[in-house]
């Protein structure tokens, strides 16, 4: 079971494939169970409706990952509750939260990078912002089964869901602006960005303090998406990130270089070690390589190295 001293979203788990990027398939239950039986954290999603790349569901995906494992946390980084009807999402989280309890993540955000998706669900992208706020004011209430009428971005009369989960799983607001760390100092257990240096890491964990004091509440914790290409040549290591970068983003890779983890395991846990140092608690790493069940022994390597998490050190 996962340390009781640690925060769930603590420690490091690694992003399942369920973006098929290098069209060699998308082995998710393969890469769980190995990161489960090599001691990882978590497991994660991501979530698109459409992409550049053939994308599986993420609620559907945690779905088969539940019972395909036992002990491991399952989160979505990120779900973008936007696309969705937030009644029937409550309905997918609880039912998510029925079948594995204690073991869900919940990072939501807002999406934005890819517009056909918004216009695939029928929804006005500049509306996002909106229905992200009203959607992490309602899931809580929903999930819990209380009866929510609500008017707004969404329209909710709901009599109730039934069965209700005992705890709601933590909440993991992404984005890197300040609109993102108002979100999640409002409504989050912890922030979630990525595509970010140590400095800004600790620039925005100090922010988020003083945020979340306004609205009285205690500062979220941080956990950090990574994309990680560990225990390669480092001219590999970059070619194959480059290559899933395009693939999977259609962005050139040196837009995200500076970021992307690549090397020895020894390097990268210097580089996951100067996140600790800033504030960061948990990290979701996100194998940048066309075989990623190659990379959680890596991954493991680092959760070693790295030892315990900030909060419990």
């Amino acid at each position: 079971m996962p340390d009781p001293s640690t925060p769930p979203y603590g420690g490091v788990g690694i992003a399942l494939p369920t973006i098929d990027a290098f069209g060699h398939g998308t082995p998710v239950i393969e890469v769980a169970q190995a990161a489960e039986r090599a001691g990882l954290d978590h497991a994660w999603v991501p979530d698109h409706l459409v992409f550049h790349r053939p994308v599986l569901e993420a609620t559907t995906a945690l779905a088969v990952v539940a019972g395909a494992t036992a002990r491991i946390r399952l989160g979505s980084a990120i779900l973008n509750p936007t696309l969705r009807p937030v009644t029937w999402l409550a309905k997918h989280l609880a039912t998510l939260e029925a079948l594995a309890p204690g073991r869900l993540l919940l990072g939501v955000g807002l999406g934005g990078e890819y517009e056909p998706e918004f216009r695939a669900a029928g929804v006005d992208p500049r509306t996002r912002a909106r229905r992200l706020d009203e959607a992490l004011e309602l899931l809580p209430r929903l999930m819990a089964g209380e009866a929510v009428r609500h008017a707004g971005a969404y329209e909710v009369d709901c009599p109730g869901l039934a069965p209700a989960p005992d705890a709601l799983p933590p909440v993991l607001v992404g984005g890197r602006s300040e609109a993102a760390l108002r979100r999640a100092a409002r409504f989050g257990d912890a922030w979630l960005p990525m595509w970010m240096d140590p400095e800004q890491v600790a620039a925005g964990r100090a922010r988020l303090a003083e945020l979340a004091a306004e609205h009285g509440r205690p500062a979220p914790g941080v956990a950090l998406v990574a994309f990680v290409n560990a225990g390669e040549q480092r001219l590999r290591a970059r070619a194959e990130a480059a290559d899933l970068i395009r693939r999977q983003y259609g962005m050139p890779f040196e837009r995200v270089e500076r970021w992307a983890l690549l090397g020895s395991v020894e390097e990268i846990a210097e580089r996951l070690a100067a996140y600790r140092e800033a504030g960061v608690d948990g990290f979701c790493l996100s194998p940048a390589h066309p075989r990623p069940l190659t990379q959680v022994e890596p991954v493991a390597a680092l959760r070693t190295q790295l030892g315990p998490t900030r909060a419990a050190a």
